[in-house]
């Protein structure tokens, strides 16, 4: 027992000393791996405090290369400045609400730019149209003395025009929202300008919702933003109620004349007449060049052609749409001599101001794209403007001298419009958009800050389309809705999530090429055209293409050739 006893105390001894050896190896391990902690913490503070120089010196440099600002006398705006320039310096949000022609697209940046914005990052400042941006831009350049691309740039799809030394970017939406995707925290910039925001489209109420949440996580970035037709109390409240500042005045008086058009069985043709006899009034008046408004490309090259044959004396008509050339689109900033009827689409409505422009004829309409839920169909119908969009196309006028702007509809029929578009996000198909948030991880659609909370019947539809083309999962987790692998593949795909889908499924089956052809040919408007004077040989042209068992098979047929 006590032999027991004895080997048990010397193995309790031994084990006790191998503990002390272990504690004290453990100990001087402990103060190795601190010495080497703390050793790479301060590596880690030089690394900062070395950035933080660099970012000093280059703080500095940019605050030295700042470009002059002064600003036009004649712009309502320019008179207003010190009001903005207080209610930027004080407040994280600013709303600037003011009649088209006042000069806050192109002032408000300059402003910026006089408070030291853009220094620490870019003014971002974005447009609803890529002819919009590039044209802002190289007006912002214009009054700034400097090169585009240079201190002010503008970056478009398929262009990037900016540089190290950029101040002032242009862009468009849809490539703000791209960016988040790389730069969650949009770092790049100091101060975001979000213009036309009354035009309510997806990639603007998708924005303004994103920054809602980013604002808190960024006390240093300022966001303006700015429409001549906004609903300022609505953007106020939703921004934590951010001050409005009331932009008044233009720079001439515009008169507008109500001239109906009578609507007899061809109401084209009573439109096409219509145009005629406020061409013919607006001869009357001093020399100026017109900008009409109409539906679409097939409108504009039609009434074109009619303009033609009337042999207008010293009368150049230039169309204008998204879809022509950079080159075309830019004839209408060239300078000419006698008059000028510029025929344009939608996109002439806001921000970009064709120059010269005196005279405005209105026909009341437009396309608009609307999405039914029950028939699973996006369409585009022409419908009567609301009454934003409606002074929005009268205040292309007045910019040179005193303007005209003649409705093609009584003035009952304009007071008795809504008094603005329906967002976008109210009729649209919201699969696409879902998804993306999802992409995006910003979680449920339901919960996320819309400044309109879209129809739930709409993001039922949406979900449901996802679930069936595989893109979520048809049991959903506690988690919430949650992209498949699949999913994250259709989402890296720019088009309708239906197409993508199609895209994809044609990879595996060894029909790629021919898919990407028919899925682009589904995404654009039909390149083919029928000029109304040679309806027939266009047909004679396009039967070549024609094959009598899929229209699918035309366009392959038509692509190859």
């Amino acid at each position: 027992m006590s032999e027991a006893a004895i080997s048990v105390s010397e193995l309790i001894s031994r084990t006790n000393n191998c503990l002390l050896k272990d504690q004290f190896r453990l100990r001087r391990r402990l103060h190795n791996c601190k010495s080497l902690a703390e050793e790479a913490k301060l590596n880690q503070l030089q690394r900062i405090a070395a950035d933080i120089v660099r970012s000093e010196s280059l703080r500095a440099a940019r605050l030295q290369a700042l470009p002059k600002v002064t600003y036009p006398p004649q712009l309502p705006v320019s008179e207003k400045k010190d009001d903005i320039k207080a209610a930027i310096a004080a407040h994280q949000v600013v709303i600037i609400a003011g009649e088209t022609g006042s000069g806050k697209t192109t002032q408000i940046p300059k402003i910026c730019l006089e408070l030291g914005r853009g220094v620490a990052g870019m003014i971002g400042h974005t447009q609803p149209r890529r002819l919009a941006a590039r044209s802002v831009c190289d007006r912002i350049a214009e009054e700034l003395q400097c090169q585009v691309g240079n201190q002010v740039g503008y970056k478009i799809r398929f262009g990037d025009h900016t540089n190290d030394n950029t101040f002032v970017k242009l862009m468009t939406d849809g490539i703000l929202l791209a960016e988040i995707q790389q730069d969650r925290f949009l770092n790049q910039y100091d101060t975001l300008i979000i213009d036309e925001a009354h035009e309510r489209s997806l990639n603007i109420d998708f924005l303004l919702g994103y920054l809602k949440q980013l604002l808190p996580k960024r006390p240093d970035l300022k966001l303006i933003i700015t429409s001549a037709t906004i609903d300022p109390q609505r953007f106020s409240k939703h921004f934590f109620n951010a001050p409005i500042i009331e932009v008044s005045g233009r720079t001439y008086p515009v008169e507008t004349r109500y001239r109906p058009v009578s609507e007899q069985d061809d109401k084209d043709a009573d439109q096409l007449q219509g145009i005629f006899d406020a061409v013919e009034e607006l001869y009357r008046e001093p020399p100026g060049d017109i900008l009409i408004f109409l539906n679409g490309e097939r409108e504009i090259r039609d009434t074109a052609d009619a303009l033609e044959k009337l042999k207008l004396p010293h009368t150049e008509v230039l169309p204008l749409y998204a879809r022509l050339s950079a080159a075309e689109q830019n004839r209408i900033f060239q300078s000419h001599s006698g008059r000028r009827i510029v025929l344009a689409t939608n996109v002439a409505e806001t921000s970009l101001t064709v120059p010269g422009i005196r005279y405005v004829i209105d026909p009341g309409t437009a396309r608009l794209s609307r999405y039914s839920y029950r028939s699973k169909v996006q369409q585009l119908p022409i419908e009567a403007i609301s009454q934003a969009s409606a002074n929005q196309r009268k205040g292309r006028c007045g910019r040179v001298a005193a303007g005209i702007c003649i409705r093609l509809y009584s003035e009952d029929d304009f007071n008795s419009r809504p008094e603005f578009t329906d967002p976008e996000i109210l009729r649209t198909n919201l699969a696409s958009v879902i998804m993306q948030m999802l992409a995006l991880g910003l979680g449920d659609i339901a919960a996320f800050p819309f400044l309109q909370r879209p129809d739930s019947r709409f993001v039922n539809d949406g979900v449901k389309l996802l679930e069936e083309l595989g893109a979520i999962p048809l049991q959903r987790g506690r988690d919430g809705l949650k992209l498949t692998e699949l999913g994250r593949k259709l989402a890296r795909l720019p088009i309708d999530p239906r197409l993508a889908r199609m895209v994809l499924f044609a990879a595996e089956n060894g029909g790629l090429n021919e898919l990407l052809v028919l899925s682009a040919a589904l995404s654009i408007q039909d390149p083919r055209e029928r000029p109304l004077d040679k309806q027939q040989k266009a047909d004679q042209c396009h039967a070549r293409f024609a094959d009598p068992d899929s229209d699918f098979a035309s366009w392959l047929k038509l692509w190859q050739y």
